[in-house]
C-alpha cells in the first residue's frame, strides 16, 4: 500500500479533492477536480518505473486533444510552440506522446501541482483567441500544403503576385503551386475582407487572360457571410471548409492537380509562366 501521507501531500499542495486508487500494483489513479473543456477529466496516474516513481498522463492529453485537432498540427506552428513552452516551464518529459514528471524526490504534491498546471496549459491549444486562432490557421494552411505538395520548395511560392502586371501587389496569392500546364492558386480564407480580395485577385487573373486552378480554404463555417462566399464562388469552385476538417479531401484535391512528375520546369515567380499567361 503507498504512504498516506502522499496522499495527503496532494491533497494539502492540490486540493482537498484529490484521491488515489489502487489501480494495480504499484500503480494508483490519481482523481482531481480538473478537466478538459469538454468535461472529461484530466487522466493523471502515480507509478513505479525502473524503481522511481513518476506521474503521468500516459498520451492521454495529446489524444483528448486529437479528438478536435489534427494530430500533426499538434506537433507544428503555434500550437507546438505552447506545449514546448508548457512542458519547459513545468520541467516536464515527454516521451512518445505520454507527458511525464519524475517523483523520485519525494516532493509528490509540488510534482502533482506543476503537471496538472502544464496539462491544463497543454489543453489551451483547443481554444486558442480568436486573434491566435486567425495565426494558427495561416500557419497550419501552410504546414498543410508543405506535407501534400511533391517538393513544395521548388514548387510553391507563398504570397506571390504578378510582378510584371502588378508592380504593386495589389492583387496577391496566398500560395502559387507551379510544375504543372495549369498552376494552383490558393488562398486561406479567414474572413469576409480576406475573400473579397481573393475574388478581385481571380477576376482579374481572369482579365489578363491567364490559365489557371484556384482553390481557397475557409477557417470555419463561420468565416466568411453568405454572399461574400457566393461571389468567391463563382470564380472558385473548389473550396474547402475548416483545414482539420478538409484535411482528407484537401489532401485528394492535391494529390490530384499536383502531381508528383513535373511537367514544365520551375519558374521565378515573379510572373505567371509564359505559355499559362498567354490568352
Amino acid at each position: 500500500m503507498l504512504d498516506n501521507s502522499i496522499e495527503k501531500d496532494f491533497i494539502d499542495k492540490v486540493s482537498t479533492k484529490v484521491r488515489l486508487s489502487a489501480d494495480g500494483e504499484e500503480r494508483f489513479r490519481v482523481l482531481t477536480p480538473f478537466h478538459f473543456d469538454d468535461g472529461d477529466q484530466l487522466v493523471i496516474v502515480l507509478k513505479k518505473v525502473d524503481g522511481r516513481w513518476i506521474l503521468t498522463d500516459e498520451a492521454h492529453t495529446y489524444m483528448h486533444l486529437t479528438y478536435d485537432i489534427d494530430e500533426k498540427l499538434l506537433h507544428n506552428g503555434t500550437r507546438r510552440k505552447l506545449i514546448l513552452k508548457a512542458l519547459s516551464m513545468f520541467d516536464i518529459e515527454e516521451s512518445n506522446g505520454e507527458l511525464i514528471v519524475d517523483v523520485s524526490n519525494g516532493r509528490y504534491g509540488d510534482a502533482l501541482y506543476d503537471f496538472v498546471q502544464a496539462l491544463l496549459k497543454i489543453t489551451d491549444v483547443s481554444y486558442l483567441s480568436r486573434e491566435r486562432v486567425r495565426s494558427t490557421f495561416m500557419e497550419d494552411f501552410r504546414t498543410l500544403l508543405f506535407e501534400r505538395v511533391p517538393e513544395p520548395e521548388k514548387r510553391m511560392y507563398f504570397d506571390w503576385w504578378d510582378r510584371d502586371r502588378d508592380p504593386d501587389g495589389n492583387y496577391k496569392v496566398d500560395c502559387l503551386i507551379n510544375g504543372m500546364p495549369v498552376p494552383v492558386v490558393a488562398y486561406a480564407l479567414g474572413n469576409d475582407n480576406k475573400t473579397r480580395d481573393a475574388t478581385i485577385a481571380l477576376h482579374q487573373f481572369k482579365e489578363w487572360g491567364a490559365s489557371f486552378r484556384p482553390m481557397g480554404i475557409l477557417k470555419d463555417p463561420n468565416a466568411v457571410g453568405r454572399k461574400v462566399l457566393a461571389r468567391f464562388n463563382s470564380v472558385c469552385q473548389d473550396y474547402f471548409i475548416g483545414i482539420d476538417e478538409s484535411s482528407a479531401s484537401i489532401g485528394q484535391y492535391l494529390d490530384t492537380n499536383v502531381p508528383v512528375e513535373t511537367v514544365t520546369p520551375a519558374v521565378l515567380p515573379q510572373t505567371l509562366p509564359a505559355k499559362i499567361a498567354a490568352g
